[in-house]
């Protein structure tokens, strides 16, 4: 399980200690359920077979189970461990299936990026309307960022990282900044971005980049919003071209 395991190891930092053998054991059956081996109703083995498999001890067996359950992907009753269906799983399950593979699946990251369009809009609107003048120089500096990075042929998620970042902090809705932070954190920490060449249309994207400028200079927050949700779609069929390409490519070589 070498890169395997080593993506879903990074998708458990933070939330489990890696060292232990209970995270060991959740890492493997979480990548088990994720893939399909299991069917969504069915049992899994019983605490004891587990134990056996894994030759360690039941408690180490049951606290695995325990953080699979807290992913909402298992259902733990007297009689066993069920599985539960991906789709009623909780969000921060979206960062161990994008570290399936070495390269993310292009539809989830696209389905991704759709809704955390919609947010960020959301976000971008009310900070326009509510920034101070320090914190209006921070965006433009950040945006600046941006644009320095799409420049050198990346597309730059460290600066688009920060920036969503520093909207989110600016607009002050509590709700829409957790929901994003944690689609945020589940999206970049996987690097889906880092490292790839764009293959966006330069000069449109660059156009898209100035009309954030300019609604955050005139502090129009229509402006901001529209050329923020333009953005996020030519991001959209950048990285699904991209990101599927790669695909493509590795199943050629097998």
């Amino acid at each position: 399980m070498n890169m395997l395991s080593t993506s879903v190891n990074e998708c458990f930092s933070g939330r489990v200690a890696n060292t232990t053998r209970s995270a060991e054991i959740a890492k493997v059956l979480l990548v088990e359920i994720l893939r399909g081996q299991f069917r969504v109703g069915e049992r899994l083995p019983s605490e004891r077979d587990l134990a056996a498999r894994f030759r360690s001890g039941r408690g180490a067996v049951r606290e695995a189970l325990s953080q699979i359950e807290q992913l909402r992907l298992i259902e733990i009753n007297p009689g066993g461990a069920r599985i539960k269906s991906v789709r009623d799983s909780s969000i921060a399950v979206l960062g161990p299936l994008l570290a399936l593979d070495e390269s993310p699946n292009a539809l989830l990251v696209d389905q991704f990026l759709e809704t955390f369009s919609v947010l960020t809009q959301l976000s971008g609107r009310r900070a326009i309307s509510a920034m101070s003048t320090d914190q209006q120089h921070a965006l433009l500096k950040r945006l600046e960022e941006m644009t320095d990075r799409f420049a050198t042929g990346e597309l730059g998620q460290d600066e688009l990282h920060a920036f969503l970042e520093s909207l989110g902090e600016i607009s002050n809705n509590l709700v829409v900044r957790l929901i994003g932070n944690d689609l945020r954190t589940q999206l970049f920490e996987r690097m889906i971005f880092k490292g790839r060449e764009t293959t966006l249309n330069k000069n449109y994207h660059l156009q898209l980049l100035k009309g954030m400028r300019d609604g955050i200079e005139s502090r129009d927050g229509n402006l901001f919003s529209k050329s923020l949700e333009e953005y996020f779609e030519e991001l959209r069929v950048g990285v699904f071209q991209l990101l599927d390409s790669e695909i493509v490519g590795e199943s050629n070589v097998l």
